[in-house]
């Protein structure tokens, strides 16, 4: 089984409906606060939490409030990821927070057309988003979701007030984080800002697909309640279940192409590309061509309702005129992702099983690497390390 969440955004989604939700499904806001002192801003808010009717309906409403003497009103991406690398975070709570802020940034950097590692928070880097978004992330780690899907998003609509004077909704950097990662938009009719900077953030880098719910046995629901009262219940709702990966047989698509007149250089760009839009993975095989050419065979695996988008980027990027498609299934195995604490530091472990079963555990490597480079010691240990760790921890379950 495989433990799954879905995100109803009727009416948008920010930072603090998400945390709302969360509280309503479960997580305790103490334990959110406790993982948030690591950050060292406790004196620069208090969280408190309200019963709100939105449109006669209850829901969970979380407040980030600002004391007047807190110090930064703006940050840049550095300062940021320095407070949450420094935070004694959970793995999986850490890599999470940081690529949302990156994620934030490049959408920013490049409507300021500016470097990320340049962008002046404003809005977005002010210590209730801090707090939204790593409070976000340890809630999904508490209820342990290995995945996290979403409805698409509305757009919202009108004028907001911003840092930077007046702007349309959605604001550029919504909307620059909405076509980058091609996430599906309708229009409501409701003329208000409906998705914030820091909500398009959360979904955009945590959210596996968008689109209609999957397939799950319902378990919880919960409710966050937005700030204002619209003409529909202004609540984001978390569904929370199950599904049943053993054995699971999925449909992905096949992209092939061969190229033999791209400068190499380029490869290494249209990886990032094609990943970075969710491709499942890319890679490319040297093959000889006609004439005796050397050549690239270039190959891009994808869901269904990506193809469009990866091969738009391949056409655009490379020389080629011609992609081949094929529509493949695929058996994958139940997976899930832990954070283990190994003597030298937490270390994400990825876990394989089929029929309760684990076949494989395989410890990040970035995780891994980053513990080798600080003790200067070989990484095959370290990587040993956490999986020895996660057998002892794991004592009496049942491996293949």
């Amino acid at each position: 089984m495989e433990r799954i969440a879905y995100l109803q955004c009727t009416t948008g989604i920010a930072g603090d409906m998400f945390l709302g939700a969360l509280v309503s499904v479960g997580v305790p806001l103490e334990y959110i606060e406790n993982g948030l002192k690591g950050l060292n801003l406790t004196s620069e808010y208090r969280l408190t939490q309200e019963n709100v009717l939105r449109q006669g309906q209850s829901a969970i409403k979380i407040e980030v409030n600002l004391t007047h003497h807190h110090p930064h009103h703006h940050r840049h991406l550095a300062e940021i990821e320095n407070l949450i690398n420094n935070a004694n975070l959970p793995a999986i709570v850490r890599e999470n927070s940081l690529g949302i802020f990156r994620c934030l940034a490049q959408a920013e950097g490049k409507v300021h057309g500016i470097s990320p590692q340049k962008v002046h928070f404003h809005e977005v880097g002010a210590t209730d988003a801090i707090v939204d978004i790593v409070g976000t992330c340890l809630g999904l780690d508490y209820i342990k979701i290995q995945k996290l899907y979403c409805s698409p998003l509305p757009t919202g609509g009108g004028m907001v007030k911003a840092a930077h004077g007046k702007l349309p909704v959605p604001v550029p950097a919504v909307l620059e984080l909405l076509q980058t990662k091609q996430i599906p938009v309708y229009n409501n009719g409701i003329d208000q800002e409906l998705v914030t900077p820091t909500g398009a953030a959360i979904a955009t880098t945590l959210v596996t697909k968008f689109g209609q719910p999957p397939s799950m046995t319902l378990e919880k629901i919960g409710l966050g309640a937005g700030n204002k009262d619209l003409v529909i219940p202004n609540i984001l709702r978390l569904w929370l279940g199950k599904t049943e990966t053993s054995s699971s047989v999925e449909e992905i698509a096949l992209l092939e192409t061969q190229i033999d007149d791209t400068n190499p250089q380029i490869f290494g760009y249209l990886f990032e590309k094609l990943l970075k839009i969710g491709a499942r993975d890319v890679f490319t095989q040297p093959v000889m061509m006609k004439k005796n050419r050397l050549g690239v065979l270039l190959t891009v695996i994808c869901d269904l309702d990506k193809i469009d988008t990866c091969e738009s980027i391949i056409f655009r990027e490379t020389t080629t005129i011609g992609i081949r498609r094929q529509i493949q299934q695929r058996s994958v195995l139940e997976r899930e992702i832990n954070t283990i604490n190994t003597k030298y530091g937490d270390v994400l472990v990825k876990i394989a099983k089929k029929d309760g079963k684990i076949l494989n555990i395989q410890p990040e490597y970035e995780d891994c690497a980053n513990l080798a480079r600080k003790y200067n010691i070989p990484l095959s240990l370290i990587s040993l390390e956490a999986q020895q760790c996660y057998k002892n921890q794991e004592i009496g379950i049942d491996y293949q």
